[in-house]
Protein backbone atom coordinates (compact mmCIF):
# COMPACT_ATOMS: atom_id res chain seq x y z
CA UNK A 1 0.00 0.00 0.00
CA UNK A 2 1.02 3.18 -1.00
CA UNK A 3 2.35 5.51 2.17
CA UNK A 4 1.93 9.37 2.00
CA UNK A 5 4.97 11.44 3.45
CA UNK A 6 6.02 15.22 2.99
CA UNK A 7 8.42 16.14 0.08
CA UNK A 8 9.75 19.74 -1.07
CA UNK A 9 8.17 20.02 -4.40
CA UNK A 10 9.37 22.19 -7.30
CA UNK A 11 6.19 23.28 -9.26
CA UNK A 12 7.21 25.55 -11.54
CA UNK A 13 10.32 27.44 -13.63
CA UNK A 14 11.94 29.99 -10.98
CA UNK A 15 9.09 29.33 -8.33
CA UNK A 16 10.03 28.71 -4.55
CA UNK A 17 9.60 25.12 -3.22
CA UNK A 18 7.04 24.18 -1.41
CA UNK A 19 6.35 20.95 1.04
CA UNK A 20 3.68 18.87 0.19
CA UNK A 21 1.94 15.44 0.84
CA UNK A 22 3.50 12.48 -1.68
CA UNK A 23 2.31 8.95 -2.92
CA UNK A 24 5.76 6.57 -2.68
CA UNK A 25 3.82 3.24 -3.68
CA UNK A 26 5.38 -0.39 -2.79
CA UNK A 27 8.81 -1.33 -4.53
CA UNK A 28 8.03 -3.29 -7.10
CA UNK A 29 11.00 -5.45 -9.13
CA UNK A 30 13.75 -4.39 -8.61
CA UNK A 31 12.96 -1.54 -6.88
CA UNK A 32 13.69 0.19 -2.80
CA UNK A 33 12.02 2.19 -0.50
CA UNK A 34 14.33 4.30 1.43
CA UNK A 35 13.32 5.85 4.52
CA UNK A 36 15.31 9.61 4.05
CA UNK A 37 18.06 10.49 6.72
CA UNK A 38 19.94 13.53 5.59
CA UNK A 39 20.19 15.03 2.70
CA UNK A 40 22.77 17.78 1.19
CA UNK A 41 20.86 20.54 -0.53
CA UNK A 42 22.84 20.90 -3.98
CA UNK A 43 23.18 23.48 -6.86
CA UNK A 44 21.85 20.87 -9.05
CA UNK A 45 18.65 21.13 -7.45
CA UNK A 46 18.76 24.62 -7.78
CA UNK A 47 18.82 24.19 -11.47
CA UNK A 48 16.03 22.13 -11.51
CA UNK A 49 13.85 24.34 -9.57
CA UNK A 50 15.15 27.27 -12.23
CA UNK A 51 14.58 24.85 -15.26
CA UNK A 52 17.71 24.21 -15.91
CA UNK A 53 17.91 20.44 -16.39
CA UNK A 54 14.22 20.10 -18.39
CA UNK A 55 10.87 21.32 -18.20
CA UNK A 56 9.21 18.35 -16.38
CA UNK A 57 7.65 19.64 -13.88
CA UNK A 58 6.67 19.20 -11.33
CA UNK A 59 9.96 17.93 -9.63
CA UNK A 60 10.53 15.92 -6.00
CA UNK A 61 13.89 17.79 -5.15
CA UNK A 62 16.89 16.44 -3.38
CA UNK A 63 19.72 13.47 -4.33
CA UNK A 64 22.32 13.79 -2.28
CA UNK A 65 20.98 11.56 0.28
CA UNK A 66 21.51 8.69 3.06
CA UNK A 67 19.19 6.66 4.71
CA UNK A 68 17.66 3.00 5.43
CA UNK A 69 16.30 0.86 2.86
CA UNK A 70 12.50 0.15 4.48
CA UNK A 71 11.66 -2.19 1.98
CA UNK A 72 12.45 -4.19 -1.50
CA UNK A 73 10.40 -5.63 -4.23
CA UNK A 74 10.59 -8.40 -6.11
CA UNK A 75 14.21 -9.79 -7.16
CA UNK A 76 16.40 -7.34 -5.59
CA UNK A 77 19.43 -8.87 -3.99
CA UNK A 78 22.25 -6.06 -3.88
CA UNK A 79 20.39 -4.33 -0.20
CA UNK A 80 18.18 -5.73 2.16
CA UNK A 81 15.71 -3.94 4.67
CA UNK A 82 17.49 -2.36 7.82
CA UNK A 83 20.45 -1.63 5.44
CA UNK A 84 22.12 2.15 5.96
CA UNK A 85 23.13 3.08 2.17
CA UNK A 86 23.77 6.39 -0.03
CA UNK A 87 21.83 7.07 -2.91
CA UNK A 88 23.61 7.23 -6.27
CA UNK A 89 22.35 8.62 -9.22
CA UNK A 90 24.01 6.01 -11.55
CA UNK A 91 22.55 2.65 -10.90
CA UNK A 92 24.82 0.69 -13.47
CA UNK A 93 23.54 -1.77 -15.98
CA UNK A 94 26.01 -4.53 -16.39
CA UNK A 95 24.87 -5.35 -19.67
CA UNK A 96 25.91 -1.74 -21.85
CA UNK A 97 29.19 -1.87 -23.73
CA UNK A 98 30.79 -0.14 -20.90
CA UNK A 99 30.08 -2.33 -18.55
CA UNK A 100 31.12 -5.40 -20.63
CA UNK A 101 34.40 -3.96 -20.83
CA UNK A 102 34.81 -3.86 -17.39
CA UNK A 103 34.45 0.00 -17.08
CA UNK A 104 30.65 0.47 -15.57
CA UNK A 105 31.89 4.13 -14.02
CA UNK A 106 31.08 4.99 -18.02
CA UNK A 107 27.64 2.67 -18.03
CA UNK A 108 25.82 4.09 -20.56
CA UNK A 109 21.90 2.75 -19.67
CA UNK A 110 22.00 3.67 -16.06
CA UNK A 111 18.12 3.50 -14.57
CA UNK A 112 16.03 4.86 -12.28
CA UNK A 113 12.74 3.26 -10.63
CA UNK A 114 10.10 2.34 -12.55
CA UNK A 115 7.27 3.27 -10.78
CA UNK A 116 6.38 7.10 -10.28
CA UNK A 117 5.81 9.24 -7.15
CA UNK A 118 3.14 11.02 -7.15
CA UNK A 119 1.49 14.31 -5.93
CA UNK A 120 -2.08 13.55 -3.70
CA UNK A 121 -4.31 14.52 -6.76
CA UNK A 122 -2.17 11.61 -8.69
CA UNK A 123 0.19 14.41 -10.60
CA UNK A 124 3.28 12.42 -11.50
CA UNK A 125 6.51 13.97 -10.03
CA UNK A 126 10.04 13.89 -11.43
CA UNK A 127 12.79 12.83 -8.96
CA UNK A 128 15.87 14.94 -8.82
CA UNK A 129 18.40 12.59 -11.07
CA UNK A 130 15.84 9.77 -9.94
CA UNK A 131 16.05 10.09 -6.40
CA UNK A 132 13.87 12.90 -4.88
CA UNK A 133 15.18 12.73 -1.65
CA UNK A 134 13.98 15.97 0.22
CA UNK A 135 11.38 13.61 1.56
CA UNK A 136 10.58 11.19 4.68
CA UNK A 137 10.64 8.57 1.87
CA UNK A 138 11.81 7.70 -1.57
CA UNK A 139 11.38 5.22 -3.86
CA UNK A 140 14.14 3.99 -6.52
CA UNK A 141 16.32 1.81 -8.31
CA UNK A 142 17.74 -0.77 -5.68
CA UNK A 143 21.19 -0.36 -7.70
CA UNK A 144 20.60 3.75 -6.63
CA UNK A 145 21.40 2.29 -2.78
CA UNK A 146 24.78 1.41 -1.68
CA UNK A 147 25.47 -0.31 1.66
CA UNK A 148 28.10 1.70 3.62
CA UNK A 149 29.10 1.15 7.15
CA UNK A 150 26.27 1.85 9.61
CA UNK A 151 29.25 3.51 11.95
CA UNK A 152 28.96 6.76 9.91
CA UNK A 153 26.44 10.14 10.30
CA UNK A 154 24.08 10.21 7.53
CA UNK A 155 24.62 14.06 7.06
CA UNK A 156 28.25 13.20 6.43
CA UNK A 157 27.82 9.64 4.06
CA UNK A 158 25.04 11.65 2.25
CA UNK A 159 27.23 13.94 0.53
CA UNK A 160 29.40 11.14 -1.35
CA UNK A 161 26.17 10.68 -3.11
CA UNK A 162 26.97 13.57 -5.41
CA UNK A 163 28.83 16.96 -5.10
CA UNK A 164 31.81 15.23 -2.78
CA UNK A 165 32.26 12.58 -5.03
CA UNK A 166 32.25 14.77 -8.22
CA UNK A 167 35.13 16.62 -6.80
CA UNK A 168 37.18 13.69 -5.40
CA UNK A 169 36.69 11.71 -8.27
CA UNK A 170 37.66 14.27 -10.73
CA UNK A 171 40.73 14.50 -8.41
CA UNK A 172 41.60 10.80 -8.18
CA UNK A 173 39.62 9.27 -11.06
CA UNK A 174 39.44 11.46 -13.55
CA UNK A 175 42.33 13.38 -13.26
CA UNK A 176 44.32 10.60 -11.87
CA UNK A 177 46.49 12.57 -9.65
CA UNK A 178 49.08 10.76 -8.06
CA UNK A 179 52.24 11.34 -5.34
CA UNK A 180 54.39 14.02 -6.06
CA UNK A 181 51.86 15.74 -9.08
CA UNK A 182 50.77 19.74 -9.13
CA UNK A 183 47.04 20.30 -9.17
CA UNK A 184 45.53 23.31 -9.79
CA UNK A 185 41.71 23.77 -8.36
CA UNK A 186 39.58 26.38 -10.52
CA UNK A 187 36.74 27.27 -7.85
CA UNK A 188 36.10 25.85 -4.65
CA UNK A 189 32.70 25.50 -4.01
CA UNK A 190 31.63 22.11 -2.53
CA UNK A 191 32.87 19.68 -5.63
CA UNK A 192 36.36 22.31 -5.65
CA UNK A 193 36.98 21.67 -2.30
CA UNK A 194 36.11 17.98 -2.44
CA UNK A 195 38.52 18.11 -5.01
CA UNK A 196 41.28 19.75 -3.54
CA UNK A 197 40.95 17.15 -0.41
CA UNK A 198 41.11 14.09 -3.31
CA UNK A 199 44.72 15.69 -4.27
CA UNK A 200 46.12 15.83 -1.00
CA UNK A 201 44.36 12.34 -0.70
CA UNK A 202 46.14 10.97 -3.42
CA UNK A 203 49.56 12.52 -2.27
CA UNK A 204 49.58 15.58 -4.35
CA UNK A 205 52.68 17.71 -3.67
CA UNK A 206 51.54 21.00 -4.65
CA UNK A 207 47.92 21.93 -4.47
CA UNK A 208 46.89 25.60 -5.67
CA UNK A 209 43.22 27.11 -5.14
CA UNK A 210 41.84 29.42 -7.14
CA UNK A 211 38.50 31.69 -6.24
CA UNK A 212 37.11 34.75 -6.24
CA UNK A 213 35.90 34.37 -2.42
CA UNK A 214 38.63 34.44 0.23
CA UNK A 215 36.28 32.18 2.81
CA UNK A 216 36.64 29.79 0.22
CA UNK A 217 40.17 29.98 -0.25
CA UNK A 218 40.45 29.64 3.53
CA UNK A 219 38.32 26.80 3.51
CA UNK A 220 40.19 24.87 0.86
CA UNK A 221 43.65 25.72 3.19
CA UNK A 222 41.92 23.70 5.31
CA UNK A 223 41.12 20.67 3.39
CA UNK A 224 45.09 21.02 1.80
CA UNK A 225 45.39 23.58 -0.17
CA UNK A 226 49.03 24.47 -0.28
CA UNK A 227 48.46 27.89 -1.79
CA UNK A 228 46.05 30.19 -2.50
CA UNK A 229 44.90 32.68 -5.86
CA UNK A 230 42.09 34.78 -5.65
CA UNK A 231 41.47 35.86 -9.29
CA UNK A 232 39.91 38.99 -8.53
CA UNK A 233 42.15 40.79 -11.06
CA UNK A 234 44.78 38.62 -11.21
CA UNK A 235 45.94 36.88 -14.14
CA UNK A 236 44.95 33.28 -12.78
CA UNK A 237 47.28 31.50 -15.66
CA UNK A 238 50.55 33.71 -14.79
CA UNK A 239 49.72 33.23 -11.51
CA UNK A 240 49.72 29.20 -11.63
CA UNK A 241 52.44 29.01 -13.79
CA UNK A 242 54.53 31.21 -11.14
CA UNK A 243 53.96 28.67 -8.57
CA UNK A 244 54.61 25.60 -10.61
CA UNK A 245 58.35 26.74 -12.15
CA UNK A 246 57.20 28.65 -14.63
CA UNK A 247 55.54 25.45 -16.28
CA UNK A 248 51.74 24.91 -15.09
CA UNK A 249 49.81 22.32 -13.05
CA UNK A 250 49.99 18.73 -13.92
CA UNK A 251 46.58 18.69 -13.34
CA UNK A 252 43.84 21.42 -13.21
CA UNK A 253 40.58 21.03 -12.68
CA UNK A 254 37.78 23.41 -13.87
CA UNK A 255 35.26 23.00 -10.72
CA UNK A 256 32.87 26.33 -11.95
CA UNK A 257 31.92 25.17 -16.02
CA UNK A 258 32.12 28.04 -17.61
CA UNK A 259 34.24 29.03 -21.02
CA UNK A 260 36.87 31.95 -18.89
CA UNK A 261 37.37 29.04 -16.78
CA UNK A 262 38.14 26.40 -18.70
CA UNK A 263 40.35 28.37 -20.80
CA UNK A 264 42.41 29.16 -17.89
CA UNK A 265 42.54 25.63 -16.92
CA UNK A 266 43.68 24.92 -20.11
CA UNK A 267 46.43 26.94 -20.23
CA UNK A 268 47.32 26.84 -16.54
CA UNK A 269 48.15 23.19 -17.12
CA UNK A 270 52.06 22.00 -17.82
CA UNK A 271 52.52 20.72 -21.36
CA UNK A 272 51.22 17.20 -21.62
CA UNK A 273 49.11 18.00 -18.70
CA UNK A 274 45.55 17.12 -18.08
CA UNK A 275 42.66 19.13 -17.77
CA UNK A 276 39.73 17.94 -16.19
CA UNK A 277 36.05 19.66 -16.71
CA UNK A 278 33.59 18.95 -13.31
CA UNK A 279 31.65 22.32 -13.20
CA UNK A 280 28.87 21.98 -15.62
CA UNK A 281 28.30 24.18 -18.29
CA UNK A 282 24.66 25.29 -19.67
CA UNK A 283 24.12 24.56 -23.15
CA UNK A 284 24.05 28.19 -24.51
CA UNK A 285 27.35 28.01 -23.50
CA UNK A 286 30.37 27.89 -26.73
CA UNK A 287 34.26 27.80 -26.24
CA UNK A 288 36.76 29.00 -28.95
CA UNK A 289 40.65 28.21 -28.44
CA UNK A 290 43.18 28.29 -31.24
CA UNK A 291 42.97 23.97 -32.55
CA UNK A 292 46.92 24.34 -33.15
CA UNK A 293 47.47 25.02 -29.49
CA UNK A 294 44.67 22.14 -28.61
CA UNK A 295 47.10 19.51 -30.60
CA UNK A 296 50.82 21.59 -29.56
CA UNK A 297 49.91 21.25 -25.58
CA UNK A 298 49.03 17.81 -25.93
CA UNK A 299 48.05 15.88 -23.03
CA UNK A 300 44.28 15.04 -22.16
CA UNK A 301 41.09 17.08 -21.81
CA UNK A 302 38.38 15.28 -19.74
CA UNK A 303 35.44 15.82 -18.42
CA UNK A 304 34.36 14.00 -15.07
CA UNK A 305 30.77 12.70 -14.71
CA UNK A 306 30.16 12.15 -11.20
CA UNK A 307 33.45 12.10 -10.53
CA UNK A 308 34.25 9.22 -12.54
CA UNK A 309 33.06 6.74 -9.58
CA UNK A 310 31.89 3.23 -9.55
CA UNK A 311 29.47 3.72 -6.41
CA UNK A 312 29.81 0.36 -5.03
CA UNK A 313 33.52 0.56 -5.01
CA UNK A 314 34.05 4.13 -4.15
CA UNK A 315 31.52 4.92 -1.60
CA UNK A 316 32.68 2.08 0.96
CA UNK A 317 36.31 2.72 0.68
CA UNK A 318 35.80 6.56 1.48
CA UNK A 319 33.44 5.97 4.01
CA UNK A 320 36.03 3.37 5.43
CA UNK A 321 38.81 6.58 5.69
CA UNK A 322 36.06 8.88 7.18
CA UNK A 323 35.74 6.72 9.86
CA UNK A 324 39.67 6.27 10.53
CA UNK A 325 39.92 9.61 10.41
CA UNK A 326 41.76 10.29 7.51
CA UNK A 327 39.04 12.05 5.29
CA UNK A 328 37.59 15.30 6.84
CA UNK A 329 34.05 15.13 5.22
CA UNK A 330 32.10 16.59 8.11
CA UNK A 331 34.07 19.45 6.90
CA UNK A 332 31.32 19.81 4.04
CA UNK A 333 28.56 20.46 6.58
CA UNK A 334 28.37 24.11 7.31
CA UNK A 335 24.55 23.66 8.99
CA UNK A 336 21.60 21.45 9.41
CA UNK A 337 18.20 22.32 8.51
CA UNK A 338 14.50 20.86 8.14
CA UNK A 339 12.52 20.26 5.05
CA UNK A 340 10.78 24.03 5.58
CA UNK A 341 14.33 25.90 4.86
CA UNK A 342 15.42 24.84 1.64
CA UNK A 343 14.38 27.66 -0.31
CA UNK A 344 16.41 29.39 2.14
CA UNK A 345 19.34 27.33 1.73
CA UNK A 346 19.16 28.14 -2.05
CA UNK A 347 19.80 31.76 -1.36
CA UNK A 348 22.89 30.79 1.33
CA UNK A 349 24.42 28.81 -0.94
CA UNK A 350 23.54 31.21 -4.47
CA UNK A 351 25.76 33.90 -2.23
CA UNK A 352 28.45 31.15 -1.17
CA UNK A 353 27.49 31.68 2.58
CA UNK A 354 28.12 27.47 3.05
CA UNK A 355 29.46 24.51 1.62
CA UNK A 356 26.79 22.59 1.90
CA UNK A 357 23.43 22.72 3.84
CA UNK A 358 22.30 19.25 5.18
CA UNK A 359 18.34 18.20 5.68
CA UNK A 360 18.24 16.03 8.59
CA UNK A 361 14.45 14.51 8.69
Amino acid sequence: MAQQVRGVIAPGRGEPVRIETINVPDPGPGEAVVDVQACGVCHTDLHYREGGINDDFPFLLGHEAAGIVESVGEGVTEVAPGDFVILNWRAVCGQCRACTRGRPWYCFDTHNATQKMTLEDGTELSPALGIGAFADKTLVAAGQCTKVDAAAKPEVAGLLGCGVMAGLGAAINTGGVTRGDSVAVIGCGGVGAAAVLGARLAGAAKIIAVDLDDRKLATATGLGATHTINGTGTDVVAAVQELTGGFGADVVIDAVGVPETYRQAFYARDLAGTVVLVGVPTPEMRLELPLLDVFGRGGSLKSSWYGDCLPSRDFPMLIDLYLQGRLDLEAFVSETIGLDDVEAAFAKMHHGDVLRSVVIL
